[in-house]
């Protein structure tokens, strides 16, 4: 690995996501062993940042931890297919409690971050900050459902899903459609419309396992 500098306030955070990164893209490849003082001074920080994103990414389960350290695990389509199963069944759930908790809900944010996804897909295209505002869209479900132990659960799978976003994202010619399944979504929900909302949410993530599906076959 070649030295990369980082300079974010969190650290371990930056590294987890750029390592998280090059692991699900292949870019560093399966059973590679990542020793702490090598990757500390290819990214140039100290070890306790290092130490915390290879526990972040083995809880992920993108590393194996063993007796000499961690190694990386291969990224298939077993990992994506559960990873997905996962996200469909806490997101089906966090729309069903926010529609019957629908008296408290506000979905203020979640219109603010349709608008910024409406700019970065049709005006000026910018995959990563839609893939951003995508996910903080998403999070307004799980918000209303208020549920903190179902937010709790979306948190700890949001940074792999903004990986997955992001190589997606870039394999979509045309981020409108995608723009458009949130806008029906949102409409679903304010009508407290639960066979439409699970419809949509159904369909949207399987177009979106699919083409991840494609992607990781693919060289990067």
């Amino acid at each position: 690995m070649g030295p990369v500098a980082l300079r974010v306030v969190a650290l371990g955070e930056q590294l987890a996501d750029e390592l998280r990164s090059r692991i699900v893209r292949g870019r560093i490849p399966p059973g590679t062993h990542l020793v702490e003082d090598s990757v500390a001074s290819d990214y140039n920080v100290s070890r306790g940042p290092v130490r915390d994103a290879l526990r972040t990414l083995s809880a992920e389960g993108l590393l194996e931890p063993r007796r000499r350290g961690y190694y990386v695990r291969p990224f298939r389509q077993h990992d994506i297919d559960e990873l997905y199963e996962i996200r469909g069944a806490a997101e089906h759930l966090a729309g069903r409690l926010a529609m019957e908790r629908a008296e408290r809900a506000d979905w203020a944010g979640a219109e603010q971050y349709l608008d910024e996804m409406r700019q970065h897909a049709l005006e000026v295209r910018d995959e990563h900050r839609y893939a951003v505002a995508d996910l903080a869209f998403h999070t307004e479900f799980y918000r209303n459902s208020r549920s903190a132990r179902l937010l709790n659960l979306w948190r700890q799978y949001q940074p792999i899903f903004a990986t997955l976003l992001d190589i997606t994202n870039s394999q979509d010619p045309d981020l409108g459609p995608s723009y458009h399944d949130h806008v029906v979504l949102l409409e679903h929900m304010i009508n407290r419309d639960a066979e439409g909302f699970a419809r949509t949410l159904d369909d949207h993530l399987a177009g979106s396992r699919r083409r991840l599906s494609r992607a990781i076959t693919q060289p990067a």
